[in-house]
C-alpha cells in the first residue's frame, strides 16, 4: 500500500517531467497526474523544443545554470540512446545571430551545449543584416513525441492519469497529502498569481528537407528549426495577448523575416500554422508553502512559469520540485505517512 498521495496539476512538459522524477524517485508515494489538457493539445505540443536559456533576473545564476545543465544532460543521454526516435529527441546544429554584438558574446549555457564558439567573418557573411554570431550543436526536443513517451514513463514508474479540469486547490485537499502545481498560465486563476501572463507565439511548420541547420536571430523573434519531419520557423512574442486564432498577418510576417535569414524558404509547403500562450512571468515559480485548504494545512509545491524556455529548463526544474516535495514528506507527521 503506497502511502503518501501526491498530485501533480498540468500534463505539459513541466508537468509531465516532475510527474516522472516524483514517481522514480519516491516509489512509496501514489503520484496522480491531473490536467484537462493532454497531448497534443498542449502549449508544450507546440513549441519549437529547442534548448537555449535567457537569464532570468532575480534567480542565482548558478541555480539558472544547473538547471540548464540537468535538462541538457538528461535530454542528450536520450538523444544518445535507442529512444532518441521514439522520444523525438534530437542533435540539432546551427547559429544564433545579433544585429548588434551583446555585451554577453558567450551565455552562460555556452560550456553546457557542444561545441560552442564564435562565427567567423566568413560564416556572418551569410547574413549582411547581423555582425555577430556563435555557433554550436544543442539539442531539438519535439513534445508531441517526447510527452507521451514522458507519460508512458510515467505510467510504467506506477504513476496515475486522470483527465479533469481543476478549478481550485480546495477540492484536491481532501484526497492528496501534497499538492504540486504545474499549471503553467493557470497559475493565475488557480493560485491568484498576477504575475503570470501570457506571451503569444505563432509558429508554422513547412516542408523543407534540405535545411539542416538552425537560425535564430537573437531578438528570440525570428527563428528557422529544421525537426524529424518538418521545419519550425517563426515567431511572434505577444505579451499579454491571449488570441488563440492565427493571425494572417504574423503568417506573412514570420514567412517574410524567416525567408531573409533562408531565402529557399520561399519554395516551402506550409504544412500548418500554430499558436499558443507562453505561461510567463519574470521569474519562474520553483518554491513550496503550506497552503491553508478546507481548514487543513496542506504542503504545495510550486513550478510554473517559464515563458518560452519550459523545454529548455523542465528536467532542471522538476528536480528542484522533487526536492521540494522531498522536503515537505520530512516535515510530515509520522501518522500522515502511516
Amino acid at each position: 500500500m503506497k502511502s503518501v498521495k501526491v498530485v501533480v496539476v498540468g500534463a505539459g512538459v513541466i508537468g509531465l517531467s516532475t510527474a516522472v522524477c516524483i514517481a522514480e524517485a519516491l516509489p512509496f508515494c501514489s503520484v496522480t497526474l491531473l490536467a484537462d489538457q493532454f497531448s497534443p493539445d498542449t502549449t508544450s505540443d507546440g513549441a519549437a523544443g529547442i534548448l537555449f536559456a535567457a537569464q532570468f533576473p532575480d534567480i542565482p545564476l548558478e541555480r539558472q545554470r544547473r538547471w540548464f545543465k540537468e535538462s541538457f544532460e538528461h535530454l542528450l543521454a536520450i538523444a544518445q540512446s535507442q529512444h532518441a526516435s521514439e522520444a523525438g529527441v534530437l542533435l540539432s546544429s546551427g547559429w544564433q545571430i545579433f544585429k548588434e554584438v551583446p555585451a554577453k558574446k558567450e551565455p552562460f549555457w555556452s560550456e553546457f551545449v557542444l561545441g560552442f564558439r564564435l562565427m567567423t567573418a566568413r560564416e556572418l557573411k551569410r547574413f549582411p543584416d547581423h555582425k555577430f554570431g556563435q555557433a554550436f550543436t544543442t539539442i531539438k526536443c519535439e513534445c508531441s513525441s517526447y510527452l507521451p513517451w514522458l507519460e508512458q514513463r510515467f505510467r510504467k514508474a506506477g504513476g496515475q492519469v486522470e483527465q479533469r479540469k481543476v478549478n481550485n486547490l480546495q477540492e484536491l485537499s481532501e484526497s492528496y497529502d501534497i499538492i504540486v502545481n504545474c499549471s503553467g498560465l493557470g497559475s493565475k486563476t488557480l493560485v491568484g498569481d498576477l504575475q503570470v501572463h501570457p506571451v503569444r507565439g505563432q509558429v508554422l511548420k513547412v516542408q523543407a528537407p534540405w535545411l539542416q541547420h538552425f537560425i535564430r536571430d537573437g531578438d528570440g523573434k525570428t527563428y528557422v528549426y529544421p525537426g524529424v519531419d518538418s521545419v519550425t520557423i517563426g515567431g511572434t512574442r505577444q505579451e499579454g495577448d491571449w488570441r488563440l486564432e492565427v493571425d494572417e498577418g504574423d503568417t506573412r510576417s514570420i514567412l517574410e523575416r524567416c525567408g531573409r535569414l533562408e531565402p529557399s524558404l520561399s519554395t516551402a509547403k506550409v504544412l500548418s500554422e500554430w499558436v499558443g500562450l507562453r505561461p510567463s512571468r519574470r521569474n519562474p515559480r520553483v518554491e513550496r508553502e503550506l497552503a491553508l485548504l478546507q481548514g487543513r494545512r496542506v504542503p504545495l509545491v510550486h513550478n510554473y512559469g517559464h515563458g518560452g524556455w519550459g523545454v529548455t529548463l523542465a528536467w532542471g526544474t522538476a528536480l528542484d520540485a522533487l526536492g521540494l516535495v522531498r522536503q515537505c514528506l520530512h516535515e510530515m507527521p509520522p501518522q500522515a505517512k502511516l
